[in-house]
């Protein structure tokens, strides 16, 4: 895959985000996932030593508040980024178009990845259905059973389980880091699918 931003773009659309107010190391890592909706943010270890070569260039400034450090554009680097003003304009045209090829590629392997996770559940649900042929009558007369009433119970459980799981899972994540279109779509078309499979066996 190309890089997301060419020699020398991403130093100078860090002036560009820093242009709008002092910001944390964190702050900028968080903004640039932002610009790129979730298809791409940059390490700690890609942005902190471009912060510190803006800094020994003069063109970022720093201040301590607390345990963190924060970022601003100095002068100097206003003056940089004045001069850049088109050259910035084509990097912002360049995050569109990575955007843009980002998510096509992260869409790709979702479809590639629903394509075989389909094909495993219709295997189970075809293996499901032929084992229940086998017992339709026992199931049929077994409905309002003890045996019947258990196995909906453990039914119920396990879907609770998995939504409560899955829920405690996605705020934990969602805590630190925003979640992505990717991974909505991703639940969208799992859950679909799942509830499609499990249709499919309460009509065998």
């Amino acid at each position: 895959m190309p890089p997301v931003f060419a020699h020398g773009a991403l130093r100078l659309y860090l002036l560009a985000l820093l242009e709008s107010g002092p910001k944390h190391g964190y702050e900028l890592i968080k903004a640039l996932g932002d610009r790129f909706g979730g298809t791409y943010s940059p390490s700690a270890g890609t942005i902190y030593p471009r912060l510190g070569k803006l800094e020994e260039e003069g063109l970022v400034a720093t201040e301590t508040e607390g345990r963190r450090t924060k970022y601003f554009v100095t002068e100097a680097g206003l003056a940089e980024l004045n001069r850049r003003r088109q050259e910035l304009a084509d990097v912002e045209d360049n995050i569109s178009a990575s955007v843009r090829r980002l998510a096509d590629n992260l869409r790709e392997d979702i479809r590639s990845n629903m394509r075989g996770l389909k094909a495993d559940l219709a295997a189970t649900a075809e293996a499901a259905r032929s084992t229940a042929t086998t017992a339709t009558f026992q199931s049929r007369t077994a409905a309002f059973s003890p045996e019947g009433h258990r196995i909906l119970k453990e039914a119920e459980l396990l879907v609770q389980s998995f939504r409560d799981d899955i829920r405690v899972e996605l705020r934990q994540h969602s805590a630190s880091h925003p979640l992505n279109p990717v991974t909505l779509e991703t639940v969208r078309a799992v859950l679909d699918q799942a509830r499609i499979s499990i249709r499919n066996s309460l009509r065998s």
